[in-house]
């Protein structure tokens, strides 16, 4: 299977991960359809909303000027010459589809993929496969998944939380390897933004409850901001606060607060928290004020290795996106600022 062929069903899939909706009688989504149905009565934490969000996103990434503009960056090194390498991928399942970025890089490197799905996502991708498969059966020899131990594999990508990262980096210090750990996204707001960039931002914060690692958890708000407005955006999801998995974490977040006396904005859905802290827990935003943006980009800069995006229109001299495209990565858009090709080109060199 050679480079285009390997772009081109790449592209095809993402064209059916468009047309996905949870109702949909096409042929050639009936297998994802009932996978995602499933994969929201086993967990939770993902609903219909945010797997279509999910699959559309990924959808709207694969479009061929998407996928040429990434790999332009790569053609010296893509061959159709290169010996495959077996890649074990250990996937995370915090938001639907979440390793697919991993999936996509392996495969369209010419490499064979070895998957070992998270239990809380370990339906969408082979769901996927299956309409890869149906493009071109030739990715059936390319693309394997496993449920227990990662075995005979020939270099790996693994996510996890800052513990795991622990066992990984031990465990598989012997291979050529990549090893995530958590990061979390923050926002620098002036209190000059339009009704339309809060807006986003609330999508930014709220889309898959919070939990993905590009979910802004941190606001760099100026001296004397007034809140209102920002919480007048989130109220597009005050259906959360109806939703079990997360009211029952908001609630408990909420109790310990009020019986710690600690200080907190809240809306019923959403509580705000003065604290230096990026990570904050389910239903909780953490701010901080600011006097000198300067001091924020320097904050930002020394902390790098636990932020994966910044968003604000301020010009802060440090890489950001625009509010509202947090949850829309480009395609290279690295997690934890890997570039997850270059590695996996390299094995070839």
């Amino acid at each position: 299977m050679n480079l285009a062929d390997r772009i081109k069903s790449f592209e095809l899939l993402g064209q059916r991960l468009i047309r996905f909706h949870e109702n949909s009688t096409e042929p050639g989504l009936s297998h994802l359809v009932a996978a995602a149905r499933s994969a929201c009565e086993r967990n939770p934490w993902f609903t219909g909303e945010h797997v279509r969000i999910a699959l559309n996103n990924l959808g709207m990434a694969l479009e061929r000027e998407n996928l040429d503009f990434w790999l332009s960056a790569y053609d010296n090194s893509l061959t159709d010459s290169a010996i495959p390498w077996k890649i074990g991928v250990v996937m995370a399942g915090n938001i639907p589809a979440v390793g697919f970025h991993d999936f996509l890089c392996v495969l369209i490197s010419g490499h064979k993929l070895l998957a070992k799905l998270s239990s809380s996502d370990n339906l969408l991708l082979p769901a996927m496969t299956a309409i890869l498969t149906d493009i071109m059966p030739e990715w059936e020899d390319h693309i394997s998944f496993t449920s227990g131990k990662l075995e005979n594999f020939d270099a790996i990508i693994a996510t996890g939380s800052n513990n795991t990262s622990r066992y990984f980096q031990l465990y598989f210090s012997k291979y050529p390897h990549i090893i995530r750990k958590n990061r979390n996204s923050l926002a620098v707001l002036n209190g000059n933004e339009s009704k339309q960039d809060l807006q986003n931002l609330a999508s930014d914060i709220m889309l898959f409850f919070g939990m993905g690692c590009r979910s802004v958890s941190k606001l760099f708000v100026p001296y004397g901001y007034d809140f209102s407005r920002f919480l007048a955006s989130l109220e597009s999801y005050s259906h959360f606060a109806h939703h079990h998995k997360y009211r029952n974490n908001y609630d408990y977040n909420k109790s310990i607060f009020m019986v710690s006396q600690i200080p907190f904005i809240d809306n019923g859905f959403l509580m705000l928290k003065e604290d230096p802290a990026i990570a904050a827990r389910i239903g909780l935003v953490n701010y901080e004020y600011y006097q000198d943006p300067v001091e924020v980009a320097a904050r930002i800069r020394k902390n790098h290795e636990e932020i994966q995006c910044v968003v604000s229109n301020m010009d802060l001299q440090v890489k950001s996106l625009n509010f509202g495209e947090a949850q829309q990565p480009a395609l290279g858009d690295y997690a934890d600022e890997i570039d997850t090709m270059e590695f996996l080109l390299s094995l070839n060199r």
